[in-house]
């Protein structure tokens, strides 16, 4: 079920922006380490697992959602996740953010890039 929450938001990321430039940013080949609980991710709670959950996805599980969360941590600023949530419900949203010049959307932009990353690598087999 974590595997279909990450999938979905792998998915929103890559279907609002339409493909990734390789030229921008250096593929994830270390992610960041997250908690780790009897060998599995940390479930834990704030914004990006609440989106996740209140999908209602046949995948999002508490554990799928609480690990993509922990992803979330690691990768995005408070702030950053509370503007991501919004992406749940309209990706829409997150193309007109990939596509304006604001400085602080391109660095979000980014962030949101590593975050998606680093939740599909480590949470994608959950």
């Amino acid at each position: 079920m974590l595997r279909t929450a990450v999938l979905f938001c792998t998915i929103l990321i890559l279907s609002a922006c339409g493909g990734r430039d390789s030229s921008r940013t250096e593929p994830l080949r270390n992610p960041p380490p997250l908690p780790v609980a009897g060998g599995q991710p940390q479930i834990v709670s704030g914004p990006i697992n609440s989106a996740c959950l209140a999908q209602r996805r046949r995948g999002a599980t508490q554990e799928r959602c609480g690990c993509i969360q922990a992803a979330a941590n690691q990768s995005l600023s408070r702030s950053q996740q509370r503007q991501g949530v919004q992406f749940f419900d309209d990706p829409g949203q997150l193309q007109e953010v990939r596509q304006s010049g604001s400085e602080s959307n391109r660095a979000f932009w980014d962030a949101w890039k590593r975050f998606a990353e680093t939740a599909e690598t480590v949470c994608g087999g959950i």
